[in-house]
């Protein structure tokens, strides 16, 4: 399956869409990495639990949109949009959205 934030895909023709297709995520951070990354707030530096979690909750997204868009026969997801923000209480928890058109290529 291929994904991209374009709207086409070089060398390849698009034969057939299919429709919108959404993938969604919605992941925790921990009470322990929330003290580590106030601690690195101080410090300074990255928080590298956060951005495990990031990471995990993206690729999660996507591979549900890459998973729709297969059901629906396509072969690939052009024009893909990725959004992120904070939900739940005090933004505790982190949602990835992902958006894309599924597509037939040739």
């Amino acid at each position: 399956m291929l994904i991209t934030t374009t709207p086409t895909i070089e060398g390849h023709r698009i034969i057939e869409y299919k429709g919108i297709v959404t993938g969604e995520t919605i992941i925790g951070a921990n009470f322990w990495k929330d003290i580590k990354a106030s601690i690195r707030d101080i410090v300074g530096g990255r928080s590298g639990s956060y951005e495990r979690v990031l990471v995990e909750a993206r690729e999660t997204s996507l591979n549900e949109m890459a998973q729709r868009a297969q059901a629906m026969g396509a072969n690939a997801v052009v024009a893909v949009d990725i959004d992120y923000e904070t939900v739940g209480q005090n933004g505790s928890m982190l949602m990835v959205s992902t958006s894309g058109t599924a597509v037939v290529i040739g």
